[in-house]
């Protein structure tokens, strides 16, 4: 079976979200959703959401899985939203503990390490086959941009690779946030680039430069010769320097602190506080 892929892309935070499927009223997954958020005020909606759930009544898919290949310092998931109106469990990479563990201390936040990672509904082992319908599908553990990195794969075909690959002229993800490590990022993308040169690479944001539009998808061939940070020419010490040295010049991301506050939850709000109100902590002089 065809795997079929719809996509999405939220401007603001330069995301694309997929919801894969195999035709009308088929099984489908929703990958990397994104739930809006205004910093300026501090305040969430659903537009984006709403488009692939008013795609997903069209097509009347049934929504199996909802896919996280990350915990998302760039934009907050809207995986609880999606899960709560079209059903679906909520899924991330095993290793998404090291990164509850690490946020939930610096933050502060009064559920435990169970409660937060029981939001989720599912967790993949590393390299763990699944099905979305009749469609095969792997859960290809790829650490590096983040301890729990993961990059699915289907039917051999195609591979949504989170953060882990940008468009060529863009590069690779960064490798500085807490349990980031550039010598674990180089293998992760060479076990990606060892598909074959016609697999189709979906990514998760596009940067472009000004002289061309957005786009989300490339391929296994055009990585491996115009990728400027990791194509075959570069070795795997010129990569981890020159991804060592690139990342020191990087600021935060802007949604940074509200994003993974919120994704470490697997995209449900902060609960509200005494007040009936619901916070998001900023903490100072930590970065």
């Amino acid at each position: 079976m065809k795997p079929v892929v719809e996509t999405f892309f939220d401007s603001a935070t330069s995301t694309f979200s997929y919801v894969l499927h195999t035709g009308i009223g088929s099984p489908c997954a929703v990958i990397d959703s994104v739930l809006c958020y205004k910093s300026n005020s501090g305040k969430t909606d659903t537009e984006a959401a709403d488009k692939i759930l008013a795609f997903i009544d069209m097509m009347m898919l049934k929504v199996e899985w909802i896919l996280e290949t990350h915990i998302h310092a760039d934009h907050l998931s809207a995986a609880s939203y999606i899960r709560s109106k079209a059903g679906g469990l909520v899924a991330v990479s095993k290793q998404v503990t090291e990164v509850v563990s690490t946020f939930s201390k610096l933050f502060n936040v009064e559920e435990s390490e169970y409660e937060l990672l029981s939001r989720f509904d599912y967790l993949f082992e590393r390299d763990e086959t699944f099905t979305i319908g009749p469609l095969n599908c792997k859960a290809l553990f790829s650490p590096g941009h983040t301890p729990a990195c993961t990059a699915y794969v289907v039917e051999e075909q195609m591979i949504f690779v989170g953060d882990t690959l940008f468009m060529p002229d863009v590069g690779t993800a960064r490798c500085d946030f807490p349990g980031g490590s550039a010598e674990k990022l180089y293998a992760s993308i060479r076990r990606i680039l060892a598909y074959p040169d016609e697999t189709l690479l979906l990514m998760c944001h596009d940067y472009p430069p000004t002289a061309r539009a957005y786009a989300s998808v490339t391929t296994v061939a055009e990585q491996r010769e115009h990728n400027i940070h990791i194509n075959d020419g570069v070795s795997e010490t010129d990569f981890i320097e020159q991804r060592r040295s690139r990342d020191k010049t990087l600021d935060s991301p802007r949604l940074l602190f509200p994003s993974v506050q919120v994704n470490i939850r697997a995209g449900e709000l902060p609960k509200p506080e005494s007040n009936g109100l619901r916070y998001l902590k900023i903490p100072l002089n930590f970065l």
